[in-house]
């Protein structure tokens, strides 16, 4: 019986399945019988994998800047060996919805002002 479920259709090859190698350190282990349900695999020493350190203090600066759209200040961490913005408070979305909620609340307070030349002085 298959513990493949899928329909295929007829005349199509089925799939076979790949040997891959087995590492230096599962060669050299000692062989025991287990059920396959306690069973576990020796992993290469070389191959595995390292944690990744991150950035260091170093390699980042601090900025701070207004953006005059938005009406805000705002903070960037930036990478100083590409000078990609690593995070910025506030995001990028608030940014943008505050610079157009500020433009509205413009275009609003110039729309209800009387032209200048019907002004009361």
């Amino acid at each position: 019986m298959s513990t493949d479920f899928s329909i295929r259709p007829v005349g199509v090859p089925a799939p076979t399945p790949i040997a891959r190698p087995s590492s230096e350190a599962a060669r050299q282990a000692v062989p025991v019988e287990l059920p396959p349900a306690q069973t576990v695999t020796a992993t290469d020493a070389r191959t595995a994998l390292q944690a990744d350190p991150g950035p260091t203090k170093n390699d980042t600066s601090h900025q701070v800047f207004i953006d005059s759209a938005a009406g805000a200040i705002v903070s960037q961490v930036v990478d100083s060996l590409t000078n990609l913005v690593v995070s910025q408070y506030p995001d990028e979305a608030v940014l943008r919805r505050r610079a157009y909620f500020r433009s509205i609340d413009l275009t609003r307070e110039t729309a209800s002002r009387p032209p200048a030349a019907d002004r009361k002085v």
